[in-house]
């Protein structure tokens, strides 16, 4: 399950309509409490893919930056986040194939027309040759 807070979840959304007709992207910071991942902190990035409509491509060196910042704040990368521009929030063969992190939340949140529609979270599994995404459980509860 993904635990995000309102106010996370309300930057996640401004980031998808700012970016609208392009994807946007970004990483979610956090903690691991068993199968659990809890939204602490959310970093926009820029999207630096070619074909920013259809793709999107956070730049190496600011992924780079978030992973040594979080060990300063004492969070982990337990995802990340992308939008889908008129187009529902399931994910396609291409978020499968670029998705690297075994075990972290990929978050997609779904833009129809400028206005957020649903989000969907996957969680990537890697075992050998064989890599899935298995949906998880939203929840935008407030955790103490």
């Amino acid at each position: 399950m993904l635990n995000i807070d309102p106010r996370s979840l309300s930057i996640l959304r401004r980031h998808a309509l700012d970016a609208y007709p392009y994807e946007c992207c970004g990483v979610l910071l956090g903690v691991r409490e068993g199968e659990h991942r809890r939204v602490l902190h959310v970093v926009p990035c820029r999207n630096v893919h070619p074909m920013p409509k259809s793709r999107y491509a956070i730049d190496p060196s600011e992924l780079i930056s978030v992973q040594r910042d979080t060990r300063d704040i004492q969070m982990e990368i337990i995802g990340f986040y992308h939008s889908h521009p008129d187009h529902s929030p399931e994910y396609s063969g291409t978020d499968l194939d670029e998705a690297n992190w075994h075990g972290c939340s990929y978050l997609i949140i779904g833009v129809d027309h400028r206005a957020v529609t649903c989000s969907k979270s996957y969680v990537l599994n890697v075992d050998g040759e064989q890599r899935f995404f298995i949906e998880e459980l939203l929840s935008d509860a407030v955790h103490p």
